[in-house]
């Protein structure tokens, strides 16, 4: 670590304290080390702290919010039409769905958790091997979002992993724990081909569906599922340590995700809220289930008819929680722009087309808030 990285908190003696020194070796090291406060780098200002934004916190359960159930196995059969309403309806006023009876087994779920926690549980040498600041790289570990650049760190380390083609980035995975590698393929293939299926549903609920229409009007929409075929898949495994101040800092600050869905399996500890009618409600986790999220490219691709909704995750001080989510979207290369049939003299473009290239230009100039980056894409 270079001097010029290191933040000193002192104490009342004057004395480094373990947090100065641990502050870009990310929170995990922090816990570890038994802190009691947070450090001044994780306080985020006051009207985004949680205690300030959640109304009735002292009210058991007064936030939580039921999440449109999709029923994936619905999907493949006679009840198709009716879980297609379903799911355009949860797209356009939620953002959100939780998905059940998806068809992966609890076994492969289970297993992507357990290994995910093992890999954090590793010595701090072991895991700041995948340390870097290239998003493009094929793994990178780290903490926050980017410590070289975030104003405020958020109470979250990561690993990230890029997935598809899974041979060409296989062999860069960490080799510990000894079966991440084979664990984590094979919930990324899973995950992938619910995706797609999934993908196909929502062009459907969109009256974009290929099933049944003529040859003349096909275009568009094959070319959309042949590029998903090819399209960008990143895992993500958070964690989110105890934390000695949880009204202070947050896990992940408000944002929406880059891409078209998200693919999110949780454990049994609450965390996740999104922002609903104004407000901020936590999801309760379910077990065995999906919560899928709608990214930016698709509220892009839909012509604002289906909403990328802002999220974040709370931390707390009895419990560690920890998440994998599955990001997927078009190739890196491919131009994302609203579907020319949402198109119309009623229906004006909202949006400028984009990729991933204006994304990275956004991100190198300024730190990622809630939905900036969409806002960046509209027309006026």
């Amino acid at each position: 670590m270079s001097p010029a990285m290191v933040i000193t908190r002192e104490s009342s003696d004057g004395a480094e304290t373990p947090e100065s020194r641990y502050l870009y070796k990310g929170v995990k090291q922090l816990s570890d080390d038994g802190l009691h406060r947070v450090p001044d780098k994780y306080i985020f200002p006051a009207s985004d702290r949680p205690s300030t934004i959640v109304e009735d916190q002292n009210v058991p359960d007064s936030n939580l919010i039921q999440l449109p159930i999709i029923d994936f196995a619905g999907l493949l059969g006679p009840n198709r039409p009716r879980v297609l309403h379903s799911l355009s309806h949860a797209c356009e006023h939620y953002g959100f769905f939780q998905l059940v009876n998806h068809g992966i087994p609890e076994d492969v779920l289970r297993s992507m958790m357990d290994v995910s926690k093992r890999f954090f549980d590793l010595p701090y040498e072991e895991r700041a091997r995948y340390m870097t600041t290239d998003v493009q790289a094929p793994v990178r570990y780290g903490t926050s979002y980017s410590p070289t650049r975030d104003t405020v760190f958020c109470w979250r380390d990561f690993l990230k992993l890029l997935c598809h083609p899974l041979p060409d980035f296989l062999p860069h995975w960490p080799p510990s724990p000894v079966d991440l590698r084979k664990v984590a393929a094979t919930y990324a293939e899973r995950t992938r081909s619910l995706f797609l299926t999934l993908m196909e549903a929502i062009l459907e609920s969109l009256g974009l569906g290929i099933l049944g229409a003529e040859k003349q009007d096909e275009t568009e929409e094959e070319d959309m599922l042949k590029g998903f075929q090819d399209g960008s898949q990143m895992i993500v495994a958070n964690y989110y340590p105890t934390c000695p101040e949880p009204d202070l800092t947050l896990g992940i600050p408000p944002h929406s995700d880059y891409g078209f869905l998200t693919l999110l399996l949780q454990d049994d500890v609450e965390g996740l809220q999104i922002q609903h009618q104004a407000q901020w409600v936590t999801v309760r986790p379910v077990p065995n289930t999906f919560v899928v999220n709608l990214g930016d490219h698709l509220e892009i691709f839909s012509n604002g008819k289906y909403k990328s909704v802002l999220h974040r995750a709370l931390v707390n001080a009895a419990k560690s929680r920890i998440s994998v989510v599955s990001l997927h979207s078009l190739p890196f290369s491919y131009t994302v722009r609203p579907s020319s049939k949402l198109v119309n003299e009623t229906n004006r473009k909202l949006y400028k087309d984009t990729n991933f290239g204006d994304f990275l230009e956004y991100l190198s100039t300024r730190e990622l808030k809630r939905k900036d980056f969409l806002e960046s894409r509209k027309l006026s």
